[in-house]
């Protein structure tokens, strides 16, 4: 951390040093640990709806339940009738704070971050929706916590259970494909309007509707039916985090880890669709340089996005990159990460990289891993998931049984994604020199503003 140093966070947190209660989650400390672990749901509509009905499922007792809006929140209260009900997660934080050992997150992406941050101050267990955060310092920020107060955390990727990642994890790791040098991953986003202008005016805010409390830390802006709530936020920069943010925590989950990818030191949109300032670009294609690092040489990794179903085509990777794909496949897929390397290349062509493949130097056509001569005497070395959310409620029985998307990987994941969203916004052909460690770009202040919003009053995380 530079801008809160450790000394600064410690007092802002409440930690102090030699305090009894450093080292043990706050459900140790908080109640017995033979009864249920206490949950509040943030959001319990469309994702949050699975959310809670998954904490309820894995033993969690659901004391609370918080969304701005009513037909939601009544709708999810009809199966959890004796949990609490607030349109304002600040109000229930504040009245149940010695009620909730653990918080979930499924709100819009502008909301994470302060939701999560403020809960996690009190010393709650959180599972966040993906994206973590909608940017770079509320990323940090949860990252310090969780480690700080020694929290169970998850991000809702839950494709970080699935056999097939953590095996090609495993596969990459022991040089089947040498030393990778290329990643590239595309996805069919987005599927929600983005790319437009704001539209003029303004309509009637429904009764069951708080929009004040939906705007959250947004700055305010007038009321569209059909424009931003329920579901069609996700491309507007102040609520969302477009395609790359929704889909990249999925799609670049895999090759994060295995190619060990760290701080970029550079990144740029190469290509973007017209710019319209409050939205991110209806296509695009974003590229970051990693440097050397573990052994490993320097790597490029592109990003393309964009809807093949839009009358716009869609941004994808040149035919000499994809063309052994096309000849397995027949057609490029909609979505896929590919991972070149200096003895062969992998893909996986499921947003989840459960399914996974790999042709090596010499070969003509790809294997399954699970099947491939090359990768059958590669010894497990990634322990495999029980469940994504059951990762979750173990690590905060026991805080060393760590959950495999705890916020100390998925935070680190989560900031460089989000590296790519100040890219878009800085716009097309305008490379950015980045410092990870410092949070800032080394060429480009306007970079830099955009690490951190700018907090409507009453809503700066409370940290």
């Amino acid at each position: 951390m530079t801008e809160f140093t450790r000394r600064k966070f410690i007092k802002k947190t409440g930690l102090a040093a030699g305090a009894s209660t450093i080292g043990f989650p706050a459900i140790v400390s908080g109640q017995n640990l033979n009864s249920k672990i206490r949950v509040a749901c943030i959001g319990v509509g469309g994702k949050g709806s699975s959310d809670t009905d998954n904490a309820a499922r894995e033993g969690g007792e659901i004391v609370a339940l918080c969304d701005v809006d009513l037909n939601t929140l009544g709708k999810k209260a009809k199966k959890f009738p004796k949990a609490a009900k607030f349109q304002d997660f600040r109000k229930m934080l504040e009245k149940m704070e010695n009620q909730i050992d653990a918080v979930t997150v499924s709100t819009p992406d502008h909301c994470h971050g302060v939701a999560a941050i403020t809960a996690m101050a009190m010393g709650k267990h959180a599972y966040v929706q993906k994206p973590l955060s909608q940017t770079v310092w509320e990323s940090r920020i949860m990252r310090g916590l969780a480690r700080e107060k020694n929290l169970a955390t998850q991000m809702g990727n839950q494709g970080s259970a699935n056999n097939g990642l953590r095996r090609a994890v495993e596969v990459i790791h022991a040089g089947a494909i040498g030393n990778p040098t290329e990643l590239h991953v595309w996805t069919n986003r987005p599927v929600w309007p983005q790319g437009i202008p704001r539209p003029k005016g303004s309509d009637p805010i429904p009764a069951f509707l708080d929009w004040d409390l939906w705007l959250g830390p947004a700055q305010p802006r007038p009321f569209k039916n059909g424009v931003y709530h329920t579901f069609k936020w996700r491309g507007w920069a102040d609520f969302g985090t477009g395609a790359l943010g929704d889909m990249a925590c999925h799609t670049v989950n895999m090759p994060f880890r295995a190619l060990k990818l760290g701080y970029p030191d550079k990144i740029e949109c190469e290509v973007a669709s017209r710019d319209f300032g409050e939205t991110f670009p209806l296509s695009s294609r974003v590229r970051y340089d990693f440097p050397a690092r573990a052994g490993w040489p320097s790597l490029k990794f592109w990003w393309y996005d964009g809807n093949p179903r839009d009358r716009q085509a869609p941004i994808r990777p040149y035919t000499d990159i994809t063309r052994n794909l096309v000849a397995k496949q027949g057609k490029l897929p909609v979505s896929c990460c590919l991972i070149k390397g200096t003895e062969g290349e992998i893909y996986s062509p499921d947003d989840y990289g459960q399914t996974v493949f790999m042709m090596r130097k010499g070969e003509k056509t790809y294997s399954n891993i699970n099947d491939h001569e090359s990768c059958k005497n590669i010894p497990q070395t990634i322990p495999r998931s029980p469940g994504h959310v059951k990762e979750w409620f173990n690590m905060m029985k026991d805080p060393k049984d760590k959950s495999y998307s705890n916020f100390e990987i998925a935070a680190y994941l989560n900031e460089v994604i989000l590296l790519g969203n100040i890219a878009q916004r800085i716009g097309e052909g305008r490379p950015i020199e980045w410092d990870g460690p410092n949070m800032k770009s080394k060429d480009n202040a306007a970079a830099t503003k955009l690490v951190k919003r700018d907090y409507r009053a009453g809503w700066e995380p409370k940290i």
